[in-house]
């Protein structure tokens, strides 16, 4: 049943694929109140589902390790744009005098408000992307190494 289901998925266009992914990484962004946590967490889901669409369709291996490469660019794309829509709004605020960092609502990691606001933007806009490249790279190359000793035996 589940290997019919995911040989189904798999025939779907890459595009559409895509936009779900999209839709779901919105979805997800919006459950974590702006903060990608549960991006990063799908990103193991993709990483999986990327390999594994690839991998079903035998080819040789350094076609599919571009082909994952490419999509998790993707991945990493697409939250990087919706995080510069949540939070880059507020990057002018850097710059005015009278806005109030304390209050703003952000964990103070750092000693002073202003340094901990900027700390928070650099760690949504362009790490937490970054880390959800990790994660789908790191999913694709658990289920690689996991599919090779499938076949080896």
């Amino acid at each position: 049943m589940v290997t019919a289901l995911i040989s189904y998925v798999n025939s779907w266009n890459i595009k559409i694929v895509i936009l779900l992914y999209a839709i779901l990484d919105v979805i997800l962004t919006g459950m974590g109140m702006g903060v990608p946590i549960f991006c990063i967490l799908f990103s193991f889901v993709a990483g999986w589902y990327i390999a594994r669409r690839f991998i079903q369709a035998h080819e040789d291996k350094q076609a599919v390790l571009k082909k994952i490469f490419r999509l998790s660019l993707i991945t990493v794309l697409v939250t990087f744009i919706i995080m510069c829509i949540i939070w880059g709004r507020v990057v002018p605020t850097i710059f005015d005098p009278s806005t109030d960092f304390e209050n703003f609502g952000h964990p103070f990691f750092l000693y002073d408000p202003k340094i901990s606001f900027i700390g928070w933007l650099v760690l949504m806009i362009f790490i937490s992307p970054f880390l959800q490249l990790l994660a789908t790279i790191f999913g694709s190359y658990i289920t690689l190494m996991s599919t090779n000793k499938e076949k080896k035996s």
